[in-house]
């Protein structure tokens, strides 16, 4: 998976975690909340390994 893939999903994730948590909150579910906070959660993860890739390939292109 390359790095801008890396980034868009994770940022989906992010924004989907969010609503889910948003959801839970309106409804009252503890359940529908910590799914959403682990769904941000993995966003923020898959962000981060895009952000990474995008360093390495940027250190070996100076190479």
């Amino acid at each position: 998976m390359g790095s801008t893939s890396d980034k868009i999903k994770g940022t989906a994730n992010e924004l989907a975690g969010k609503a889910k948590q948003a959801a839970g909150k309106a409804t009252d579910s503890p359940k529908m909340r910590a799914e959403g906070a682990a769904q941000e959660a993995k966003g923020k993860t898959q962000k981060a390994v895009g952000k990474a890739k995008d360093a390495v390939k940027s250190a070996v292109d100076r190479l």
